[in-house]
C-alpha cells in the first residue's frame, strides 16, 4: 500500500487518496511544511544580513548599525524555527505511544532555548544550548523515532534524516550561544562562517532526505 506521502503527493490524479489521509498523516506533514514556509526563507534572510554585517565591518558598505543586530535575531528566528519543526516531527513519532514524555522534554527544550536567548554568559548560553539539544536527543532515541541506523561507520547513519537533524540542531544551537562573541573575536567569528557553511550544506541535505523518506514510507 502506497505511503501516505506518496498519496500526498499524487492527490491530483487519485482525489481517494486525500479523503483517507488521517489526522496523523496531517500532523506528520507540519514538519516539512513549517520547514519550507518559515525556516528556508528566513535561513535565506540570515545568510544576506550576515553578507552585509561583514561589509560593515569591513567598511565596504555603510550600511545601518542595526544590521548585525538584525542577522543575530534571524539566526535565533532559524535555531527557534528548526527547534520547533523536529519536536513536531518526533511528535509524529512519539504522540501515540509516548505522548507524556513528549510533552515534558519537549516543553524543557523550548524552556531550555529560551533562557539560551535571555542570557548573556557565554558558558551559561552553551550549558542551556547543551540542555536543549540533549532534550532532544532523549525523544530521538526513542524505539518509535526511525534513524535508519546509529551505528556511525554504518552508510546508513549517514543517509539518516534524524541524524542529519540532530548536527544540524546541534550547529544552530552552538552558534546561537556563540553569538555574544562573534562580534568581538576572530577567532569566533571564523568558528561561526565554517560552522554554518556546513549547517547550510545539512539544510541542502535534509531537503533531500526528507523528501526520499516521504516516498519511502
Amino acid at each position: 500500500m502506497r505511503n501516505p506521502g506518496f498519496r500526498v503527493a499524487f492527490f491530483l490524479a487519485d482525489p481517494q487518496a486525500l479523503q483517507s489521509l488521517t489526522g496523523h498523516d496531517w500532523l506528520g506533514l507540519i514538519h516539512p511544511v513549517l520547514m519550507i514556509l518559515f525556516v528556508y526563507p528566513v535561513v535565506g534572510a540570515t545568510i544576506r544580513l550576515g553578507i552585509l554585517a561583514r561589509e560593515k565591518r569591513l567598511k565596504i558598505n555603510p550600511i545601518a548599525d542595526t544590521v548585525p543586530v538584525e542577522h543575530a535575531q534571524h539566526g535565533a528566528w532559524v535555531t527557534g524555527g528548526v527547534l520547533v519543526a523536529v519536536l513536531i516531527g518526533l511528535g509524529h513519532s512519539l504522540w501515540s505511544s509516548h505522548p507524556l514524555g513528549l510533552i515534558v522534554t519537549g516543553s524543557a527544550v523550548l524552556f531550555s532555548f529560551g533562557r539560551l536567548l535571555t542570557t548573556r554568559l557565554v558558558w551559561q548560553r552553551f550549558l542551556w544550548a547543551i540542555a536543549s539539544a540533549c532534550g532532544l536527543l532523549l525523544l530521538g532515541l526513542h524505539p518509535a523515532v526511525e534513524r535508519f541506523s546509529d551505528v556511525p561507520w554504518s552508510p546508513l547513519f549517514w543517509q539518516s534524516h534524524f541524524w542529519m537533524g540532530m548536527l544540524l540542531t546541534v550547529l544552530l544551537v552552538s552558534s546561537t550561544a556563540l553569538q555574544p562573541l562573534i562580534g568581538h573575536s576572530v577567532q569566533a567569528r571564523r568558528i561561526h562562517i565554517s560552522s554554518n557553511l556546513l549547517v547550510a550544506l545539512l539544510l541542502a541535505m535534509q531537503a533531500i532526505s526528507g523528501t526520499r523518506n516521504l516516498l519511502l514510507h
